[in-house]
C-alpha cells in the first residue's frame, strides 16, 4: 500500500511538534505530517498555562515526570537561548505558611534531593531576602525554575520541524481513523484521507476519544479541569519579585494557586482547578452537551467526586468568590486585596482518570499496531517537551519499523 506520509502526528500543541521536529532529527527523510485542528499551533494546553519552566522538584524520583522535567528544564532554557525565544531563570520559592506543611515541605527538599535538583531551606527572614512581601513558616528556594513563552517555543519547533521536511497542516481536524496491518488511515472534517505507517496521538484534551477513534481502549477518561487565572493591576504588580508556590497537597497533581512573574512583566496568580463543562471550556458558561455526558456517564469522575469532594468543595469556593480566592493569595501575600486582582485568561488540564476514580499523576503513553498514544501529558508536559518528543519519536519509529 501506498502512504501519504510515514508518521501521522495528531495534535499542534508542544509535544505533537517537538515529536515531529525529534523524528526528523533522529531520522532524516521519515515523511512526517501534522494535523492540528486549530488555525495554528499550542492554541490550547501549551498557550494557555503559567508559562513556568519547571525544575521537576514535586514528582516521584524515577517517574516520566521527574526525569523528563529535570532534563527537560535544562534543555528548555538552552533552547530557548539558542533561538532567541523570551526566558528568564529566575529561581522559586515553595512556602509553608501553616505548622501541618513543614512536613510535606521538608518531603519535598529530599525529593528535590533525590532528583538532583539543588534547594535551599529558608526561614521568616530568609523569606523576605527573596520576597519582602510574602510571608511563611519556612521555604525552600528552588533555583532552576524559570519561565518562558511556550507558544513561541512550539511554533519554533513547527519551523524546525518544516526546516527538516515535516508537513504541518493547520484547520485539519481528525474526524475518523481506520487501521490496518499495512497502514493507518485517518480522515479530516473537510473529506481528507491521509494514509501513514505510523500514527502519533498528541491530541492533548482529545486523547482519549483519539485512541478510541483508532480502535484502541485508553483504559481512561480526559476529565477537563478549567484553570482559572487573575493578574495583579500593574500598579500592584511590584509586591512580587519572582515565582512563589503553596506547598502542594500530595493527594493531587494540581499546585495550587501560585503567583507568577511571566516574561511579559505581568504577575499571574492561580490557577484553581473546577470541572470544566467542555473539554475547551475556558469560560464558566462554555457547555459542550456530548462532552459533559461524556464525563457525567463515566463512572471514574464520580469516585473521583467521592474521593476528593471536600478538596473540590473549596475549588468551587475560591472559582465563585473573588473574596475567597483573595483570602487563599493572602495566606502567601497577606497584603493583596479584592482590588488588586483583575481576572486574566483561563486554561483548561486535560486530566487523565481511571476507572476506580485516582488522578494519573505520571505521563502515560500507549502502544498498539502501527500507532503510539500521549494519553497523559499535562504539566509539566511544556518543561518537559524535548525529551518527550524523543521518547514518543523512539515509539513511533520502532511502530514504523514493525
Amino acid at each position: 500500500m501506498t502512504w501519504d506520509c510515514d508518521v501521522l502526528v495528531i495534535g499542534g500543541g508542544i509535544v505533537g511538534l517537538s515529536t515531529a521536529y525529534a523524528i526528523t532529527r533522529a531520522a532524516p527523510g521519515t515523511r512526517v505530517i501534522v494535523l492540528e485542528k486549530e488555525p495554528g499551533p499550542a492554541r490550547h494546553q501549551t498557550g494557555r498555562n503559567s508559562g513556568v519552566i519547571h525544575s521537576g522538584i514535586y514528582y516521584r524520583p524515577g517517574s516520566f515526570k521527574a526525569r523528563f522535567a529535570v532534563r527537560g528544564a535544562a534543555e528548555m532554557v538552552k533552547f530557548c537561548a539558542e533561538y532567541g525565544i523570551p526566558h528568564e531563570v529566575t529561581g522559586k520559592l515553595i512556602v509553608a505558611t501553616e505548622r501541618a506543611e513543614l512536613p510535606r515541605l521538608h518531603t519535598l527538599v529530599q525529593r528535590g534531593r533525590e532528583n538532583g535538583i539543588p534547594v535551599r531551606e529558608l526561614g521568616p527572614a530568609q523569606i523576605t531576602e527573596y520576597e519582602p512581601q510574602v510571608r511563611g513558616l519556612a521555604a525552600i528556594h528552588v533555583g532552576t525554575t524559570g519561565v518562558c513563552d511556550f507558544g513561541a517555543v512550539a511554533a519554533r519547533l513547527a519551523e524546525l520541524a518544516q526546516d527538516g521536511g515535516a508537513v504541518v497542516r493547520y484547520g485539519a481536524e481528525v474526524r475518523a481513523v481506520g487501521r490496518r496491518s499495512s497502514a493507518v488511515a485517518v480522515r479530516t472534517a473537510d473529506g481528507t484521507v491521509l494514509r501513514a505507517g505510523a500514527l502519533v496521538n498528541c491530541a492533548g484534551l482529545h486523547s482519549d476519544r483519539i485512541a478510541r477513534l483508532a480502535g484502541d481502549d485508553p483504559g481512561l477518561r480526559i476529565v477537563p479541569f478549567r484553570g482559572e487565572y487573575y493578574e495583579l493591576t500593574p500598579a500592584r504588580a511590584p509586591l512580587v519579585r519572582g515565582l512563589v508556590y503553596p506547598v502542594p497537597d500530595p493527594a493531587f497533581p494540581f499546585l495550587g494557586v501560585h503567583l507568577t512573574r511571566g516574561i511579559d512583566g505581568a504577575v499571574h496568580i492561580g490557577p484553581n482547578a473546577v470541572p470544566a463543562l467542555a473539554r475547551e471550556g475556558y469560560g464558566r458558561r462554555t457547555l459542550h452537551p456530548g462532552e459533559l455526558a461524556t464525563t457525567l456517564t463515566y463512572p471514574g469522575a464520580w469516585r473521583m467526586a467521592r474521593q476528593h469532594w471536600r478538596y473540590g468543595a473549596g475549588e468551587l469556593r475560591r472559582s465563585l468568590s473573588k473574596r475567597a480566592f483573595t483570602q487563599a493569595v493572602a495566606r502567601l501575600l497577606p497584603v493583596v486585596t479584592a482590588d488588586d486582582l483583575v481576572r486574566a485568561p483561563a486554561g483548561v488540564r486535560a486530566q487523565a482518570v481511571l476507572p476506580d476514580g485516582t488522578l494519573v499523576d505520571d505521563f502515560r503513553f500507549a502502544e498498539a499496531p502501527r500507532t503510539v498514544h500521549v494519553l497523559n501529558a499535562p504539566s509539566p508536559a511544556a518543561t518537559a517537551s524535548l525529551p518527550i518528543g524523543r521518547e514518543v519519536a523512539r515509539r513511533a519509529l520502532a511502530a514504523l519499523a514493525g
